[in-house]
C-alpha cells in the first residue's frame, strides 16, 4: 500500500512538472462539472473472503438512488496531449431488515436485525491522453488513468457496528470518442477500464452523452454512465453496478 500511494505521488509530480515546463503559448483548459441520480442496480459483499457470509447490498436492502456530482479539469499540454484530473466522490446508503445470519469483518449481524449500510466509493484520477485521431468530424484520445480509491463499506445495527476500508492505486486505460455530427451538436464517449489476470478484480468506467454546443466556449451534455467492478481477493469480495443518469456543463478557456 505505502509504495502504490509513493508511486501515484512520483506520477503526479513528474506529469504536473511537465504540464508547467511545456506550457503551451496558447494553453487550453476545461472545466466539466457532471451531476445527476445514481443507484445500484447490484452490490455483493463478502469480508472477510472468504470466513464472511456473502450477502447483497441490493437485495437485502432499500439502497437508495442519490444526487451526485463529478468534477474534472483538463490542460492541453500540446495540440495532440492532454492531462486532467477527476475527483468523483460517491457513498450510498441503504437500510432493511437481515433476512439470514450475516458475519461481517468478524462482527455477527443476526438475521431479522434493521441495519443500517454505508457504501462509499471516492475517486481521484489523473488521466493522461493522446489525440490518436483528428479529423473535422471526429477525435479518438488514447491514454492511461492512475486512480486511487478510498472505499468503506459499514454496516451498524444499533447495538454493534463493523466496518472495512481500503484505499489504493489502480491502473486504467482511457479511450475517448468525440464526434461532431454539426457545428451545434455532437457525441461524446469516454471509458476508463481495465481487468487483472487471474479474474481478481476488473473496473470499468463508461459513458456515453449527447451533447449540445451553447457557444465556442462552452456546451451542455446528456447522457448515461456505468461504473462496474470490484475485488476478488482474500480480504475482500466486492462486485458493484452502479448506473448514472447526468447533465453535464464543460467551459473552456
Amino acid at each position: 500500500m505505502k509504495n502504490n500511494k509513493t508511486g501515484f505521488r512520483v506520477t503526479m509530480s513528474i506529469l504536473l512538472i511537465l504540464l508547467f515546463v511545456h506550457l503551451p503559448a496558447k494553453n487550453r483548459w476545461t472545466i466539466d462539472l457532471e451531476a445527476g441520480p445514481v443507484f445500484a442496480s447490484s452490490n455483493t459483499v463478502q469480508v472477510p473472503n472468504p470466513g464472511g457470509t456473502r450477502f447483497s447490498l441490493t437485495d437485502s436492502f432499500d439502497i437508495k438512488a442519490k444526487i451526485y456530482y463529478r468534477l474534472r479539469l483538463s490542460f492541453n499540454l500540446a495540440r495532440r496531449h492532454q492531462l486532467s484530473a477527476l475527483f468523483a466522490p460517491l457513498s450510498l446508503t441503504a437500510s432493511g431488515e437481515l433476512d439470514q445470519d450475516v458475519v461481517f469483518q468478524e462482527t455477527t449481524f443476526n438475521a431479522g436485525e434493521s441495519i443500517e449500510a454505508l457504501y462509499r466509493f471516492n475517486s481521484y484520477r489523473l488521466t493522461y491522453r493522446y489525440l490518436l485521431l483528428d479529423r473535422e468530424t471526429i477525435q479518438i484520445w488514447i491514454g492511461f488513468t492512475a486512480k486511487i480509491r478510498d472505499a468503506e463499506i459499514r454496516l451498524d445495527s444499533g447495538s454493534g457496528e463493523a466496518n472495512t476500508t481500503d484505499v489504493g492505486f489502480v491502473p486504467l486505460l482511457n479511450l475517448v470518442l468525440d464526434w461532431k455530427w454539426s457545428e451545434k451538436v455532437g457525441l461524446f464517449f469516454e471509458a476508463d477500464a481495465l481487468a487483472s489476470p487471474g479474474g481478481q478484480g476488473r473496473a470499468e468506467d463508461v459513458s456515453l452523452s449527447v451533447y449540445y454546443r451553447i457557444n465556442p466556449s462552452s456546451r451542455l451534455r446528456l447522457g448515461y454512465r456505468f461504473v462496474e467492478g470490484g475485488a476478488n481477493v482474500e480480504q475482500v469480495y466486492n462486485f458493484a453496478f452502479l448506473h448514472y443518469f447526468y447533465l453535464a456543463f464543460q467551459l473552456y478557456f
